[in-house]
């Protein structure tokens, strides 16, 4: 009986050994080889795999960098600290790095609009939009207000504020989540140095827009008219505001009757 428990116990050994002496050398033969400055790259990311990039998550992003597809700065929740330091492990120039931040355009909360039926569904603004109407609020382009948005979210940066959803500056990380989020469009990423931008996302004509909302663009046409750069142009019946033109004089906030370009 011990006779048997001792040959029992070698073969077990043995095996144990060959399955082991076998799983190294396999893992040095397959092994697969990691580009070093990859290694670097990826311990400068912040590590938040949001996928903002354009990459699935960090991982991704570093082996495109190190790869020359990707520029040093393409990290939008690093910004240009992060930038500067992958720069550094790349040897490559920095360029100039534009912070971004997410807009909401839409300024129709609970006191500017009001609503055509009362809604008991599922709280998810895709599934709104969807009902009659394309959800409850009298303006069929302004925000739901269930907070989709604020789900997606990985930064705490967008939060639903009297029906409206609000996006915090200086939280924003400009990933693009709640961008790609929202069924309706409505938010954008803008130069986080923009001090103005149009509130608003309606294509309805004046009389439309005032009967559904007390703050939507009516397309009046003034603040393209009194923009000293002419950053502002009126297309589909509302305004917008190109960012590189701006030169945030205020001209066109103090103009607008209805004061949505805050």
């Amino acid at each position: 009986m011990v006779t048997g428990i001792v040959i029992a116990a070698v073969l077990v050994g043995g095996v144990g050994l060959f399955i082991g002496v076998f799983l190294g050398v396999a893992g040095k033969k397959f092994a697969v080889e990691v580009d070093e400055k990859e290694i670097l790259v990826r311990e400068e990311l912040p590590g938040n795999n949001c996928g903002g990039c354009g990459y699935p998550g960090c991982d991704g992003l570093a082996a495109a960098i190190a790869k020359g597809e990707a520029p040093v700065n393409a990290c939008p929740v690093g910004g240009a600290p992060v930038a500067a330091k992958i720069g550094a492990v790349m040897g490559e120039e920095v360029g100039d790095t534009v912070r971004m931040t997410a807009f909401v355009k839409c300024a129709g909360d609970c006191e500017k609009t009001t609503e055509l039926y009362d809604y008991t569904g599922v709280a998810d603004c895709k599934m709104i939009s969807q009902m009659q109407n394309g959800g409850a609020k009298s303006c069929s382009f302004g925000c739901l207000g269930s907070g989709t948005c604020v789900k997606v979210c990985p930064f705490d940066a967008v939060h639903i504020v009297n029906g409206i959803a609000l996006v915090d500056k200086e939280k924003c990380k400009a990933c693009g989540k709640c961008v790609a989020a929202c069924p309706r469009h409505l938010i954008e990423l803008v130069p986080y140095d923009q001090q103005h931008a149009v509130a608003c996302s309606s294509r309805e004509k004046g009389k439309a827009v005032m009967n559904a909302c007390k703050a939507g663009c009516i397309a009046c046409k003034k603040c393209e008219r009194e923009c000293p750069a002419q950053a502002i142009t009126i297309d589909d019946n509302l305004a917008h505001i190109d960012s590189e033109k701006c030169t945030n004089c205020g001209k066109c906030q103090e103009t607008c009757p209805r004061k949505i370009i805050c």
